[in-house]
């Protein structure tokens, strides 16, 4: 699943592509992209639109236009936008394209179906997303103090509080397992359990991991590509994702797998305590 590196990635690549420009057509093949609306009324109503800011909330990408109204687009497992050139060859996966009045055009590639679209009218992003999605972590105003009195009755593993978006938006599997290998805490560490010094390593292992996917343009795992078609480089620094028996890099031990919040989760039965 793309998570905030990748997202952001894709926000990058595209920005200076579409803020300013005019959708002058647009094509929605897959019905399960805008549902329960109906792709044709919602391809429809977004041309003519023109895009103010491209915006990242969590995992969601927020296309901003100058009507004040707004294109909310979840990736989910294995959802991207890209550039097409012109010499593009069909693409089976791809499920919408958006034609931009200089000329140019993005498509959305998703191999699983599971990503959304969904147009909302002005001041209704907020509402939306103020019980899906919490402050960004990367922005510093989540402290350890606060998180420590939102976690003193937590009784979950710490590997399923990372995951949940209204706290930490835009971390998933992979950035949640690297976060804790940066902090030297066991995933499976009851969350209230954590002092104030544990949380605070906690904080800074998610800042890092996530500022690491972001400076190597995310990471590459089956169907992740940026918005210029690039692959990131991210998979090959894991320090504890996907690399069970191997020795971790900091002590040797083997790495292991186990679950943590209904997910595969990887780490260092030597150093994360």
């Amino acid at each position: 699943m793309p998570e905030l590196p990748e997202v952001e990635t894709i926000r990058v690549g595209l920005e200076p592509h579409v803020v300013g420009r005019t959708f002058s057509h647009v094509e929605i093949d897959d019905p399960r992209l805008t549902r329960p609306h109906d792709p044709m009324e919602t391809a429809a109503e977004l041309i003519g639109e023109t895009v103010a800011a491209l915006e990242r909330r969590g995992k969601y990408l927020v296309v901003r236009f100058e009507s004040g109204r707004v294109l909310l687009i979840h990736l989910r497992m294995t959802g991207s936008l890209l550039l097409l050139r012109n010499d593009a060859p069909d693409d089976p996966y791809r499920r919408a394209v958006i034609n931009l009045d200089n000329g140019s055009d993005v498509g959305y590639r998703d191999v699983r179906r599971f990503g959304t679209w969904l147009l909302l009218e002005p001041g209704e992003l907020e509402p939306y997303l103020a019980s899906r999605v919490g402050d960004e972590v990367l922005d510093r105003r989540l402290s350890a103090r606060a998180l420590q009195a939102t976690l003193e009755r937590r009784r979950a593993p710490i590997k399923a509080v990372l995951l949940d978006q209204r706290m930490f938006a835009g971390v998933g599997n992979i950035y949640a397992d690297e976060a804790l290998w940066w902090a030297r805490i066991h995933p499976l560490r009851q969350a209230s359990t954590l002092d104030r010094a544990e949380l605070q390593s906690l904080l800074r292992g998610v800042r890092k991991s996530l500022g690491h996917g972001i400076a190597r343009q995310g990471a590459t795992l089956r169907d992740y590509r940026g918005a210029d078609g690039r692959v990131g480089s991210m998979q090959r620094e894991f320090r504890v994702y996907g690399r069970a028996g191997e020795p971790c890099t900091r002590c040797g031990t083997p790495i292991e797998k186990t679950r943590a919040g209904g997910r595969g989760t990887w780490y260092c039965p030597g150093c994360q305590l």
